[in-house]
């Protein structure tokens, strides 16, 4: 009688775990494509490690510990991180992001945008879920618009390719040699996407002035899910990282689990440890480079956290109508699970000072819920879904802040830090062969101007319980 109790036991339990385990084993070979976009190929200065690692990650602390940074101009970059949750809307041709961008008044080195909620542009199905297939149209419109706020007057876009999910690379127009002096007035401020990669919902550009582009070593990328089953790619993240002098820095890119109802922010804290844990990066060609997300030198956590507000909905709309922040913000969910240690250990949030940023009526600058005219809709209260948050020594934030597009339900948000990086001792010496090099690697981009660039990341973390 025991014995067909167990049996029975075991095959209830695997009705209910095997579609999990075999979507666990099929997803960790399919979800999240192997291929990037970049404008540039790979080359011994820009190189996507291809080797797979199987090594234990190293201590954080003392990896930061050792670092010594350099607070010259020369070791420090400005970095502007942007997150958006697009609402699954197409960008219009006419959408102007440089305001945004503060490419005008003070322009950022280096640029780290994540987009959010591209399912509903990608259609969502069980391909499209299960496999994390991409939207190249949709990317290519979005990488356009970021192009022509950067580079504003130079000519330089990217085509998508009608038959793959590739994009066609032009090569930068030819500059003379010694326009590239930073010293000159006639710098040319242009910019180039070093990774662009899309996992269903999940959107994250990187974007690098192309001074820089010699010193930017290692980039790689690495997909979670913890969507549907705990596992699918509707829900998760994108991380990149890359180094740049002898810095590592690692940029997480997520939209978590949403919900308003008390408790579901347990399954935000899920997904997030989720990330961390599951998050693998190669070891590089000489097994020395960071390999999971905290492992690396400075880290920048971006996306739709979905955390809200511990307060009725009438309370919380009541403040929002006041401008009580502070009063909000202690009862904030994310600062509350922080507060706790239930995660997000160590990591830093900057003051927020404005608005929240979910949920509001498409193209108004209503919350949603609080039109009297539109009765039986659910309702929503306001809160501070979208965030960036940090860790890692050797980032200093000057900028937390919001923008007022009114293209989806939630308003985008920007961080501008300033990173200390760490530069080798005989960095003039490298400095005094940039020119050199960035020769080789413009004559590089001529001779593939025609051709279709893939570039291949090492391979696609997907892991899940």
């Amino acid at each position: 009688m025991q014995t067909i109790k167990q049996e029975a036991y075991i095959n209830s339990f695997l009705k209910v775990m095997w579609p999990k385990f075999v979507a666990n084993k099929f997803l960790r070979k399919m979800l999240g494509s192997n291929n990037i976009v970049a404008d540039f190929p790979n080359s011994t200065e820009t190189m996507l490690e291809l080797e797979e690692t199987s090594s234990t990650s190293s201590d954080q602390a003392s990896l930061i510990s050792s670092r010594k940074y350099i607070t010259g101009d020369q070791g420090r970059h400005k970095i502007f991180v942007g997150s958006w949750n697009v609402g699954g809307v197409a960008p219009p041709d006419d959408l102007n992001m440089e305001d945004w961008l503060c490419t005008h008044t003070d322009p950022a080195d280096i640029y780290v945008l994540g987009y959010f909620r591209f399912q509903e542009v990608v259609p969502l199905n069980a391909g499209n879920i299960v496999l994390g297939l991409e939207n190249s149209k949709i990317c290519s419109r979005w990488n356009s618009l970021i192009r022509e706020a950067l580079n504003n007057s130079i000519s330089k876009h990217v085509q998508e390719d009608k038959v793959g999910e590739f994009y066609k690379v032009h090569p930068l127009k030819n500059h003379s040699i010694a326009s590239l002096d930073k010293s000159s007035n006639n710098f040319p401020h242009c910019f180039d996407c070093i990774t662009s990669k899309q996992m269903v919902g999940i959107f994250i550009t990187v974007w690098v002035r192309n001074d820089l582009l010699p010193y930017i070593q290692h980039p790689s990328v690495s997909c979670v899910g913890c969507g549907i089953m705990g596992c699918l790619g509707n829900k998760g993240s994108v991380s990149v990282r890359f180094c740049l002098h002898e810095t590592s820095f690692c940029f997480v890119c997520s939209h978590l689990a949403s919900g308003g109802k008390e408790g579901d922010e347990k399954n935000r804290n899920a997904n997030a440890i989720e990330i961390l844990s599951s998050t693998r990066f190669s070891r590089g060609p000489l097994r020395n480079l960071p390999r999971k997300i905290l492992d690396h030198d400075q880290v920048i956590w971006l996306g739709d956290f979905n955390y809200r507000i511990y307060l009725p909905h009438t309370t919380t709309r009541s403040l929002v109508q006041k401008k009580e922040w502070n009063i909000l913000l202690e009862r904030d969910q994310l600062k509350a699970e922080l507060m706790k240690g239930h995660v997000f250990q160590g990591w830093r949030e900057g003051i927020i000072e404005f608005a929240p940023t979910y949920k509001y009526y498409q193209n108004s600058q209503v919350y949603y819920g609080c039109d009297q005219k539109r009765k039986g809709e659910k309702k929503r209260a306001p809160a501070w879904c979208d965030r960036i948050i940090w860790f890692g020594e050797g980032l200093k934030q000057k900028e937390y802040s919001r923008g007022e597009f009114r293209l989806s339900d939630h308003r985008p948000v920007r961080a501008i830090f300033i990173a200390e990086i760490e530069v080798p001792s005989d960095s003039r010496r490298l400095g005094s062969s940039f020119t050199g090099r960035f020769r080789c690697l413009k004559d590089h981009l001529e001779a593939c101007s025609n051709e279709k660039i893939s570039c291949n990341v090492d391979r696609t973390s997907f892991y899940s319980e």
